[in-house]
């Protein structure tokens, strides 16, 4: 039997085909690597997706609700309206009818009592009839409003927001944010001395709207003011333990004046403020927020150096479970870049509490 030759291997052989398996497996690992980085990508672009849509979808159902509570409000007045020029038109013919009539002298005494009444009923009417007609023409204003939500009770009507009651609290936001708008500028001035961060024009917008504030209260109206980062901080002035009237000027300036020299820093934590309210004793018939955006830490404080929106979503959820109930939530927000539900959650505590909600142009107050 012939035998066979065996074919012999050759090294150059073995060392191609290592080569091709070794490409191969690359290509494939590559492709691996791109295909996950694809995927994670489009998940938080999905992610980023949705929580816009929800929002939009928030918006939309409050602008709903508040145009539909503007146009019940309108219809209102117009059948007050009506009602009252139906009673004046009334007065006025039987007002006619006593002046034409001819009676004697005792009659016409009576009459002429009866007709100074009567004029005096309508000039009330009339009082009323303007009233009635400038709270339509104001309310139609709000029902276009784009930037602030009104309630019910009396209104600056230049900003919409709710400036009456007898204790008015005030709560300030100083944490670091509160610095800029922009997050990169946020981490360049909270480094600087105390000085310079007194100095950052937001910072110093906010204390301008806590003067221009207690300026538009009612003469009746007391206030407090704290503000608060990752704990809360009453401002007192002179020998205050309590609420301070408006009207107390001196004291007011002092209270002011240490606002000012409050320089922004640390995080935020809308807990603390939120419970300080509750407590106070007699407690405040009217709350203001000015702020910049969801809190950042809770009553455990920070769990890390960095927090996501949805995690600022649950903390503000758990804040606002600390309010005072029934007492209207007036929120000026002085928004901050990467926090884009602030808004609508804030809008939602106006209209759940019955307050207002402002983003003011950056040239207010």
């Amino acid at each position: 039997m012939a035998s066979h030759s065996r074919r012999r291997i050759s090294s150059f052989n073995l060392s191609f085909l290592d080569i091709m398996f070794c490409g191969f497996g690359a290509v494939v690992l590559l492709v691996l690597i791109i295909n996950t980085n694809t995927l994670n990508r489009r998940s938080e672009r999905v992610a980023d997706i949705s929580t816009e849509l929800e929002q939009m979808e928030m918006e939309e159902r409050l602008m709903n609700g508040h145009i539909v509570r503007q146009q019940a409000e309108i219809g209102r007045f117009e059948r007050s309206i009506s009602t009252l020029q139906k009673t004046r038109t009334a007065f006025m013919n039987e007002l006619d009818e006593v002046e034409s009539s001819t009676v004697s002298n005792s009659q016409r005494r009576s009459a002429e009592e009866r007709i100074a009444a009567l004029q005096e009923e309508l000039r009330r009417l009339a009082n009323e009839l303007q009233v009635a007609a400038r709270q339509k023409r104001e309310a139609r204003d709000a029902g276009r409003q784009v930037r602030a939500f009104v309630g019910a009770g009396n209104r600056q009507y230049l900003t919409g927001l709710r400036l009456d009651g007898e204790r008015v609290l005030i709560l300030v936001d100083s944490s670091a944010s509160m610095l800029d708008r922009r997050i990169v500028d946020v981490v360049r001035r909270k480094v600087l001395d105390d000085k310079y961060r007194r100095a950052a024009p937001k910072w110093r917008r906010a204390v301008a709207t806590v003067e221009w504030l207690v300026a538009n209260l009612p003469q009746s109206s007391a206030i407090q003011v704290h503000h608060f980062n990752t704990s809360v901080n009453r401002l007192t002035a002179g020998d205050s333990s309590g609420w301070l009237p408006v009207t107390s000027f001196n004291q007011v300036d002092e209270l002011i004046g240490q606002l000012k020299m409050v320089a922004p820093l640390g995080g935020t934590n809308l807990e603390e403020p939120f419970l300080a309210a509750r407590t106070l004793s007699p407690p405040p018939d009217n709350i203001v927020l000015i702020t910049d955006g969801l809190p950042t830490q809770g009553k455990r404080g920070a769990r890390s150096t960095t927090i996501d929106g949805r995690a600022r979503v649950k903390l503000y959820q758990q804040a606002v479970k600390n309010l005072p109930v029934g007492t209207p939530i007036n929120t000026i927000l002085f928004p901050i870049e990467g926090d884009p539900m602030a808004a609508s959650l804030f809008w939602q505590l106006a209209v759940d509490s019955g307050g207002s909600f402002l983003t003011p142009t950056r040239d207010w107050p």
